[in-house]
């Protein structure tokens, strides 16, 4: 935590689930790295029951739905301590996707939708997936998409091709962005829609492999085929045509999520980095880290780390005081700048720990696989970094 960013909630939240971490998950997060995840998440069961029993469950949530009422500020900094272990989010059940899914409809869900999937998704017995991206276009342009949703009476009908739907193994159901009007204005052509995955028509193809690791459950990414897929009209989220209003809603806290998370993975491993720099012999009578590239490398990540918080805290108290439109900008510099910083830092503390630093015998190879993508996914940094710069540029009479 950071004094000026703190809050009386914060302070007896914040000991309690670093407590939870270090205690609960740091011994054993390296046993469950080695296991399939559907073993390995009859273990992180019994801990989201005691996240559960201890107070800490969906803490972004109000109290009456379970939660601790914590504002996007709050969270953010409970969202950093989670991350430094691969499974914090998911025992307190504050994981992506499920998190942006749970805050989506609990803003624009009926009531219908609410009791059939957000109570069972809010009280961890079922998980879900979202379903957005397409592998025949280009996804830093998400207006262009092959998925239709077509009205059949009471019924939308939905193929199409979807990849990249992340923990679409395992989970109850889909919210899927597909075209419902080809004939609409562009950015009311697209709507979101409710699709169990145990729908007829709706086919997991493959988990993809991602740097030789294929996952399953919770921890891959889905390739999915939607095939004359029925579902009631009644499964539409909030209206025909908000689906790319609905991404904007659910991309702006989600980028502050992600960023987060990073800086909570730069913080396990700059500890790493140090510890191994601190400890190991050269044979020649010195310590690694009295070598000046490795003080180098710990300087630069320190102010690194550092910056990256310090600007990912303040758009996330700009957002809670003025809302999410007042920080696009914001979540575009904090998106590319935190994601470039994320990469650095893992990269600098496994070569700091040379070849063991490629093992699987440490944290660091599984985050560089499943984080390089941090710098692709949610808008690749090269429209993020365009988006920035034509904002200034206008300050300056470019149209």
């Amino acid at each position: 935590m950071i004094d000026i960013f703190t809050s009386d909630k914060l302070k007896v939240l914040y000991p309690k689930v670093k407590s939870f971490v270090e205690k609960e998950l740091y011994p054993i997060e390296m046993e469950l790295l080695k296991q399939p995840f559907n073993d390995a998440e009859k273990i992180l069961q019994q801990k989201r029951e005691l996240a559960k029993k201890d107070g800490l469950w969906v803490p972004y949530l109000q109290p009456e739905q379970g939660g601790s009422g914590l504002s996007m500020l709050e969270f953010a900094q409970i969202s950093e301590m989670l991350a430094t272990t691969p499974f914090g989010h998911y025992c307190l059940n504050c994981q992506a996707p499920d998190i942006g899914n749970i805050e989506l409809l609990n803003k624009y869900g009926s009531e219908e939708q609410k009791e059939q999937f957000l109570r069972p998704l809010i009280n961890g017995d079922i998980r879900s997936c979202f379903s957005m991206t397409e592998p025949d276009f280009a996804g830093s342009n998400p207006i262009n998409m092959g998925t239709t949703a077509r009205l059949d009476d009471n019924q939308y009908v939905i193929n199409g091709h979807k990849w990249f739907t992340s923990a679409a193994d395992g989970a109850s159901f889909a919210i899927v962005m597909a075209i419902t009007d080809e004939n609409a204005e562009t950015y009311q052509k697209a709507s979101m829609i409710i699709v169990p995955t145990d729908t007829p028509g709706f086919i997991l193809k493959r988990n993809i492999p991602v740097m030789g690791e294929t996952g399953e459950g919770y921890l891959s990414h889905g390739e999915i085929l939607y095939q004359d897929c029925r579902v009631p009209t009644s499964n539409l989220i909030d209206g025909a045509g908000s689906g790319f209003m609905l991404a904007q809603e659910r991309l702006g806290p989600g980028r502050i999520h992600h960023c987060m998370r990073w800086i909570g993975i730069c913080e396990r491993a700059f500890e790493m980095m140090c510890k191994r720099a601190a400890t190991r012999s050269m044979g020649d009578g010195t310590m690694l880290g009295e070598k000046q590239t490795i003080q180098n490398w710990i300087a630069e990540s320190r102010a690194e780390i550092d910056a990256a918080r310090l600007m990912v805290l303040h758009t996330a108290r700009k957002m809670d005081h003025e809302g999410t439109k007042a920080v696009r900008i914001a979540i575009s510099t904090i998106k590319f700048f935190t994601a470039k910083v994320l990469m650095k830092v893992l990269d600098r503390a496994i070569q700091t720990h040379g070849a063991l630093g490629i093992t699987d015998d440490l944290l660091l190879s599984f985050w560089y696989r499943h984080e390089r993508g941090a710098r692709i996914y949610d808008g690749p940094d090269e429209v993020h970094k365009s988006a920035l710069a034509r904002n200034i540029l206008k300050e300056y009479g470019l149209k």
